[in-house]
């Protein structure tokens, strides 16, 4: 006979191994510090911009976050969305391109707090998977190419892969293969290191990478070093731009918004997934919002939980928020300390670091499942085509309008089902696909596939009244069931309406059945059309309709 376990043994096997987040905080910071400072390089900012961000996410998250294993930090693809907006914006002013990304990072915060605050964290994303995962392809794949670009010296004048893709190879006898080997050996010693899980891969490259470009003296070969990063704080002020711009701001914060949060959102749920444990969408909103403020008033970069740093952090052996503070502290230490070294270390090894990050990016077995399923296989080519012709920020918007018209599509595809009685009982299913089900005499059921709202109530209820019309058997009552209806918005209830109306017309009794409450109370101020308010799981007018019908 199994017996139960002991009560104290367990509580020690359930409470957190915080020598497993010590050592995980110590692997991933090695991690987490150039993968800051070469996002910094995307986003065309100061490398101490990525480095605020590392901190400002770190520790908020680490404060007011649900996951155990998050690591909110500045992330590639923010980084190039950043990049996108503030060379759109900025015109080729350097100062007005930095002071438009802190108002951006700030204008996204305060976006993620008010969907904290209004409790939007059930909305979980607005990009359908297919588009993400297309998206975070093209993404990838353009990053990588403008990293190649920048380490052999190649300057670009097209945003997009179409356009620069050519000047890249145009340009190869101009190409700085001095910088191209240290990429080279650099990404290989990467590659090398991944091996060992617990290894601080992306340190040791960077110490080596100081250590060989003195030895070798790279800059001598024109290899560029990071330069001098500077983490002097000031105090937290507001950019000062005019209002046309924050409104321009406040658009583009719409799209960095939902590529962070469907970013974050991903990592975080995966991971409480495949450890069952419970997360609160809502406060990791806040947690993204308080980030985001944090970083933007210290002139950082946006920050989100990027899925390499969350998968790592799980990789070494995290098993509580602590593992993300600890990371904060090593990465302090590191700053406190070497920082003047850090400055010394060659550009392409940067490069390296983001080109090895991204490319687990570029595996085609995500997308080969769409393929073999036979479904969204046109997403994934529209989103993955739309970065790469496009560029960063507009292939972005046309993913989420992708989305979201996808989302309206499917919605407003909904047709109608007749309900019926399965022998007799209590269940009322669907006739078409359940042949053995019969319809109650004189009572058509009628349920919309879809909750209605203004794309496809008029189609649906239209098809409801050509049912009633043109029904083989008499009938004397309509029951319409809203059980897929949580809400009705004002088109909805003009519909509606027009529906009590016509079916009365008809000489036909309507009642509304399974009703949510918001959608009763939106439809208690039409009640004096005669229109009866009532639930199947209740005696009133649907019980006697049905026992009438019977």
């Amino acid at each position: 006979m199994a017996h139960a376990p002991d009560a104290s043994a367990q509580s020690k096997a359930d409470s957190p191994n915080r020598w497993q987040d010590l050592l995980a905080g110590l692997s991933i910071a090695g991690l987490l510090l150039p993968e800051a400072v070469a996002y910094s390089s995307i986003a065309a900012l100061a490398p101490q911009a990525g480095v605020i961000a590392l901190f400002a996410g770190l520790l908020c998250y680490g404060l007011f976050g649900t996951s155990r294993f998050a690591i909110v930090s500045a992330t590639s693809s923010s980084a190039a969305v950043l990049a996108a907006v503030t060379a759109t914006l900025a015109n080729g002013d350097p100062g007005l391109r930095s002071t438009l990304a802190f108002g951006l990072v700030l204008v996204t915060g305060a976006f993620f707090l008010l969907a904290g605050l209004f409790k939007l964290g059930s909305v979980t994303s607005f990009i359908a998977k297919p588009v993400l995962r297309g998206f975070a392809f093209g993404l990838a794949l353009t990053i990588i190419l403008k990293q190649v670009a920048s380490v052999v010296g190649v300057h670009l004048t097209d945003a997009n892969l179409v356009g620069f893709l050519p000047q890249l190879l145009e340009q190869l006898p101009q190409w700085n293969w001095a910088a191209a080997a240290v990429g080279a050996v650099a990404l290989a010693l990467l590659w090398l290191f991944a091996r060992f899980r617990r290894l601080p891969g992306g340190l040791l490259v960077v110490v080596i990478g100081i250590a060989a470009g003195q030895w070798l003296d790279l800059p001598a070969y024109g290899v560029k070093l990071i330069g001098v990063i500077d983490l002097s704080l000031e105090v937290p002020k507001l950019p000062v731009l005019p209002f046309a711009d924050w409104l321009r701001l406040g658009e583009l914060a719409f799209a960095m918004v939902m590529i962070l949060y469907a970013e974050s959102y991903g990592s975080i749920s995966s991971y409480a997934l495949k450890h069952r444990d419970r997360v609160n969408s809502n406060r990791d909103l806040l947690a993204l919002g308080a980030s985001n403020l944090v970083s933007g008033l210290f002139h950082g970069m946006p920050a989100g939980a990027g899925y390499s740093a969350t998968s790592a952090n799980e990789a070494a052996g995290a098993t509580s928020r602590l593992a993300g503070i600890v990371a904060a502290l090593v990465v302090l230490v590191i700053v406190l300390t070497v920082l003047p070294y850090i400055a010394l270390t060659p550009e392409p090894i940067l490069a390296a670091i983001v080109i090895h990050a991204l490319a687990r990016g570029l595996s085609l077995q995500p997308l080969g499942r769409y393929f073999i399923w036979r479904r969204d296989r046109l997403l994934v080519i529209c989103a993955v085509g739309a970065v790469l012709v496009l560029g960063v920020l507009d292939g972005l918007l046309v993913a989420v309008a992708i989305s979201v018209l996808l989302m309206l599509k499917q919605m407003s595809a909904a047709d109608i089902q007749i309900l019926g009685r399965i022998d007799g009982g209590h269940d009322f299913v669907d006739l078409q696909r359940h042949p053995t089900a019969q319809a109650v005499p004189g009572v058509l059921i009628v349920r919309p596939g879809e909750a209605l709202f203004f794309a496809n109530v008029e189609r649906i209820l239209g098809g409801a009244l050509r049912l009633i019309r043109h029904s083989q058997t008499p009938v004397h009552t309509v029951i319409l069931s809203l059980e897929e209806s949580p809400d009705l918005d004002g088109t909805s209830i003009e519909a509606l309406q027009e529906f009590f109306v016509r079916v009365h017309q008809e000489g036909k009794r309507l009642i509304l059945a399974r009703l949510k409450d918001d959608a009763q109370t939106a439809l208690a101020q039409v009640q004096s059309s005669g229109v009866v308010l009532s639930g199947l799981s209740v005696d009133g007018a649907v019980q006697q309709a049905l026992k009438a019908g019977a």
